[in-house]
């Protein structure tokens, strides 16, 4: 625990993916680091994304080509560093007479997006005539149809786990976290930020840490913790609300990934194969309610089932059919712009002149997380006017990929491990190598194999290990982002008891926490649930 006998080099508030790497980044260069969150890792806006590992092929027409090179920069890295979470994705565009980007524009646009990525591993893009298009995906709608574009980016499916490893790293290179931590004021003497007051939520306890550097990483958050020193800041964040359905296969739904023009108000949205389901996303509106509490509107639904149904008729969604929806809202910077498609999604890292040694981060996105943090952590340096160790993060793979040759680490283990082939599929896509870890915990106790949600195939062994190995605090952190099993066609109802009996076996927990553990989850899953 922090307290004012601990001084840390630097200080990050916000334990999603830009905190997380920055945290990651700065204590493999050697800094003493602590990372705090009022949550969760990655429990807040990392978690309401549409999960691409993406080259912003959009953000061509809004002239932002450094943006675009940046980002199919990061993604080729992500795809090397960690392959067990980032994976190759083939998008298929459809394109239909009278939209906004006709084919030339569609081909100009794929043509450059291909030149800004020369060095990537994926595949070069095609052009579909509409007979190759409807062979494809022979659901969509045949009306007007022209053709297709077929190009290929990446998806994180759980982005949740890559926030978790990037924080999980830094803590094998000497990093303190400590989550559900509410920062509750910034410290300042003679001008300075010093370092933070914060209540830590789970023992009830106040706190304090002191720390040379302070990074602000809270995203829509941002601006409340500036507020918390009684500060006259402008305000930073400007951030729109994204909004995503998930559903069931459904009569046609397509092997490829979808990326489609709305015919309500032009903006592309996607129709993406995710975790067995389908993720169909996502909406872009102004959000000015609590942070803690964005969920899905009945506009947003009816927007995204029409258009759904528009583009693939034989899908006939309804919203009876929709298992769950999130929503987030993106940490974009604050303008007076009314288009919110027109506010750059590139990041800033702003300097505060009237309290010194702090930094706060603007805008980011998962895709270039790593690249915001090497430049945070370079300013970290130029500021305590050290000379900046090496950035290895673009090289130096996350922990569930962390052997010479990932694909030839996956064969071993499933041939020398006891286990289901598809307890081994499981384990490897969400664990990576961390994997043989899992397995070391059922060596120890054989009924941790045990199966204890039909649906994703999650062993018991997991939950152990999201308590112990992967800093866990509550049944949601468990379900939801560690084991994956939240995100099941039930939102994990299924299988939360089962979870929980292990957890009180194993861990030791008390019917009075058991049932706490399980009410406060269905509280989380009520948010998924609603609509």
């Amino acid at each position: 625990m922090a307290n004012e006998d601990t001084e840390f080099a630097v200080i990050v508030i916000g334990a999603g993916i830009n905190g997380a790497g920055i945290a990651r980044d700065a204590a493999m260069r050697g800094l003493s680091v602590l990372l705090v969150d009022k949550g969760d890792i990655g429990g807040g806006t990392s978690s309401w994304s549409t999960r691409l590992i993406h080259g912003g092929l959009r953000y061509l027409e809004h002239g932002e080509l450094g943006l675009v090179r940046e980002s199919l920069r990061e993604r080729e890295a992500l795809l090397k560093v960690a392959p067990h979470l980032v994976r190759p994705l083939r998008l298929l565009l459809p394109v239909y007479k009278n939209a906004r980007r006709g084919l030339w524009t569609i081909r100009a646009g794929m043509l450059a997006y291909d030149a800004l990525s020369f060095h990537k591993s994926l595949p070069n893009h095609r052009m579909l005539s509409r007979a190759q298009t409807l062979r494809e995906v022979p659901a969509l709608e045949p009306e007007g149809l022209l053709g297709a574009a077929v190009y290929s980016d990446a998806q994180v499916e759980f982005a949740e786990r890559l926030v978790l490893e990037n924080v999980l790293s830094a803590v094998e290179h000497g990093a303190t976290v400590i989550t559900y931590a509410h920062v509750d004021k910034l410290m300042v003497e003679n001008g300075k930020v010093c370092g933070i007051e914060f209540t830590n939520e789970k023992r009830g306890k106040k706190g304090l840490a002191r720390g040379t550097i302070v990074i602000n990483a809270a995203g829509p958050w941002v601006d409340q913790v500036l507020k918390s020193d009684s500060g006259n800041s402008p305000p930073l964040i400007g951030g729109t609300k994204g909004s995503h359905i998930v559903v069931a296969p459904f009569a046609g739904a397509p092997d490829t990934a979808v990326y489609v023009e709305a015919e309500t108000d032009g903006r592309p949205f996607f129709i993406i194969p995710w975790d067995n389901k389908y993720l169909i996303g996502t909406t872009d509106t102004r959000y000015y309610g609590d942070l803690d509490q964005v969920r899905i509107e009945s506009d947003e639904i009816d927007y995204l089932l029409h258009e759904t149904n528009r583009v693939m008729p034989s899908a006939k969604l309804t919203r009876e059919q929709i298992l769950f929806a999130y929503s987030g809202v993106r940490p974009l910077p604050f303008t007076t712009d009314a288009d919110e498609q027109r506010i750059t999604r590139r990041h800033f890292i702003r300097p505060h002149p009237e309290r010194d040694n702090l930094f706060s981060i603007v805008g980011g996105k998962l895709t270039t997380y790593r690249s915001l943090a090497a430049h945070a952590v370079d300013a970290v340096f130029k500021k305590l006017g050290r000379n900046s160790p090496e950035c290895k993060t673009d090289r130096d793979p996350l922990p569930g990929a962390a052997t010479p040759d990932f694909d030839a680490f996956c064969r071993d283990l499933k041939q020398r491990s006891p286990l289901s082939a598809a307890t081994n599929d499981r384990l490897l896509r969400i664990y990576g190598t961390r994997a043989a870890l899992i397995a070391g915990v059922i060596h120890e106790e054989q009924s941790l194999a045990e199966v204890f949600d039909g649906e994703t195939g999650a062993i018991a062994a997991e939950v152990l290990f999201a308590f112990k190995h992967e800093m866990a605090n509550t049944l949601a952190d468990c379900m939801f982002r560690r084991t994956m099993v939240g995100f099941n066609s039930t939102c994990g109802l299924n299988a939360v008891d089962a979870a929980a009996a292990t957890a009180q076996k194993y861990l030791g927990w008390s019917d009075e926490r058991l049932n706490c553990e399980i009410a406060e989850y269905r509280n989380e899953v009520f948010r998924l649930r609603a609509r």
